[in-house]
């Protein structure tokens, strides 16, 4: 399939897509917070930049979306049908990045959580889910 739309355009459209505040970060903010989970945003000076720390718990949560860091098995992660090699690279690139800060994360103790995109689409799933990884640390 080709794309319908110009390359200049096509990029200013991927360049609006937010890296911060998603709407699937907003949900899991939304969701910690009723659970009484208390957290900072996007510590600097931690590797990768995670969306949530939690440093009661030393745990660090990235919500991911399924494209860019391409979710195994999942239909949102399709690469584009153009240009193949350089979404190939780029998604190489950062799936790479984001098992080097992961490691780099637990070297320096701490847990590392990483939610899909995918695995929320209502505040009460994303809760369930949020209990189920913080049940063996003590959150309600």
């Amino acid at each position: 399939m080709v794309d319908r739309v110009a390359p200049e355009k096509r990029s200013e459209i991927m360049r609006a897509v937010p890296s911060k505040h998603s709407r699937p970060e907003l949900l899991v903010r939304s969701a910690a917070h009723r659970l009484g989970l208390r957290f900072r945003l996007h510590a600097k000076q931690l590797p990768g930049t995670p969306d949530l720390v939690l440093p009661r718990w030393k745990t660090v949560v990235f919500v991911n979306g399924c494209y860019w860091h391409q979710h195994r098995n999942c239909p949102k992660a399709q690469p584009p049908k153009s240009n193949k090699e350089f979404w190939s690279n780029k998604f190489k690139t950062n799936v790479a990045r984001d098992l080097r800060n992961y490691a780099q994360l637990e070297a320096m103790g701490w847990k590392v959580v990483i939610i899909w995109q995918c695995q929320i689409t209502t505040l009460e799933q994303t809760m369930k889910l949020l209990r189920r990884k913080f049940r063996t640390q003590g959150a309600h």
